[in-house]
């Protein structure tokens, strides 16, 4: 995702939105007026609060991002919204588990009752937080860096170990093989054993690393995943040794052809057990506008951002600190600004308006997730996400809102688009659909559960996760108008007899199953 795009040419610009007619689209005084509310100076002030030092980048879970939590819960309590987190709150909290490899239980045992320790002989290789498996079967030793996908082809992978060996003079993690590693994931191998050549001094250090390592998880311990474990020469040597293998003799082939040789006679047990370190609880802040329809008012329009960004990281040079002005506290204040407006119309749209911020999202959408899965109104009652992340870089003149070709929430943007050429902002369906930013916001886990959305998105930039994504880089005035357009949309979308319908090639590939 760390790339810049450029400004976007006017020859990319949909036309079809500007021909459109702008009937069937509300404009009454009191919608125009409530939308004049959304300013620059009030994204500058609220995304100024979210993104400044002593918030210390929003980190999940952190006490920076607990008092941006109350902060927003505060002004949403302000406009006059009501609180529809946990007990009469404007919080909603989820648990977050601390975990760490339980070096104790876990380990390798073969059945010869040779048995590999945590620490001393085996180490997490550290991709993915750790999660609880038990897993037995056969052997393959995988090495050579030349023609490795031929050669695993036709090799039983499927619920084996695989050992794999790189060349002696390659760091242990196998640069020179990660290609091929990611063709043996997909085999669904029962786990990934890589062999260790590391000197002494630097396998303690690692180890001391691993072992101390610990990581959050949402709500409770994963009891799936595949284990990916470094195992040092000498201890895998003692289980292959007595086969016959000759694991140096192996290591010094491994920079010529690729080899998978099953190893005939071991199987082995791979045990990962997991210890909870400590446990925390994350935010989300959660309100309700109330709909002015007595039969409507039960249905919701849920707008949604995530307040928190990815902490302090020491190291990065003379500012370590991520304040994340753009992702995604110019988001946030997007759903702070369209509430606002919404609370000051004399009459509400006819259906309610949920404001949904979550943390999480940077560490795997956990907010959002928790969100969809414990949310505080019936979640076949929300019509419709509009998901707000990055909106206040690149182009002055475009946003991207992903999902447009999902469901006729995208005829209604252009629709209101069309209607409103005074913001001067045309949204655009997804530019780069090989990036798969659909399933990488928070909109992903309402879509999930059946709830149409759109994700406004201006694209990445240079100063996308690093220190530099600065209050004083944002544009915004073009947040501004985005953030009218989103609040006409929301209006539109409340008002309209008929809920947003999903496409249904789109509804069965995202959601499963018919309607």
């Amino acid at each position: 995702m760390r790339r810049f795009y450029p400004a976007l040419p006017t020859l990319l610009l949909p036309a079809a939105a500007l021909l459109l007619p702008a009937v069937a689209v509300a404009q009454t005084p009191d919608i125009d007026r409530a939308a004049a509310t959304i300013t620059a100076e009030d994204f500058y002030r609220r995304i100024g609060v979210m993104a400044h030092d002593s918030m210390r980048g929003r980190y999940t879970p952190s006490p920076e991002l607990d008092q941006v939590a109350r902060w927003i819960g505060e002004e949403f309590r302000a406009m006059g919204l009501k609180p529809a987190g946990d007990d009469g709150s404007f919080l909603q909290r989820y648990r977050l588990l601390s975990v760490a490899v339980d070096n104790e239980t876990s380990g390798i045992t073969a059945a010869s009752g040779e048995r590999l320790r945590f620490g001393a002989d085996v180490i997490a290789a550290g991709f993915g937080g750790p999660f609880e498996a038990e897993v037995e079967g056969p052997v393959v030793v995988v090495y050579g860096t030349d023609g490795a996908e031929a050669a695993l082809a036709g090799a039983p992978l499927e619920g084996a170990h695989v050992v794999v060996v790189t060349p002696a003079a390659e760091a242990p993690r196998g640069r020179r093989m990660s290609g091929a590693l990611g063709g043996i994931i997909g085999r669904a191998p029962a786990s990934l054993l890589i062999a260790s050549d590391a000197p002494e001094e630097q396998w303690v250090a690692e180890a001391r690393g691993a072992l101390a390592r610990t990581s959050d998880v949402l709500g409770e311990i994963p009891r799936t995943g595949l284990p990916i474990l470094m195992v040092r020469d000498a201890s895998l040597a003692r289980v292959l040794g007595p086969l016959g293998l000759d694991l140096p003799a192996i290591r010094a082939r491994a920079a010529g052809p690729a080899m998978a040789v099953p190893v005939d006679g071991l199987s082995l047990t791979v045990t990962q057990r997991v210890r909870v370190v400590a446990e925390v609880a994350a935010p989300n802040v959660v309100a309700i506008l109330e709909g002015s329809d007595p039969v409507l008012r039960g249905e919701y329009v849920a707008f949604s951002g995530h307040m928190d960004h990815v902490g302090v990281r020491p190291g990065q040079g003379a500012d370590s600190i991520f304040n994340g002005a753009d992702d995604d506290a110019s988001g946030t204040t997007l759903v702070m600004e369209v509430a606002e407006a919404m609370a000051s119309m004399e009459t509400a749209p006819r259906r309610s308006m949920l404001f949904v911020v979550v943390s999480g999202e940077e560490r795997g959408l956990w907010g959002s997730r928790y969100f969809a899965d414990n949310p505080t109104v019936p979640i076949q009652n929300i019509v419709a996400n509009l998901n707000a992340d990055m909106v206040g870089r690149n182009w002055p003149d475009t946003i991207v809102a992903i999902g447009m070709g999902h469901s006729d929430l995208g005829s209604t943007m252009e629709r209101v688009n069309a209607a409103r050429p005074d913001l001067g902002m045309t949204a655009i369906d997804d530019r780069w659909p090989e990036e798969n930013f659909y399933g990488r916001s928070d909109h992903i886990n309402f879509a999930r559960k059946g709830v149409p959305i759109l994700f406004f998105f201006n694209g990445t930039h240079e100063d996308y996760h690093r220190p530099s994504d600065e209050l004083d880089r944002i544009d915004t005035d073009k947040a501004a108008r985005i953030g009218r357009l989103v609040y006409y949309l929301g209006v539109e979308i409340g008002n309209a007899d008929p809920r947003p319908q999903w496409n249904e090639d789109s509804y069965r590939t995202i959601v499963g199953g018919g309607r």
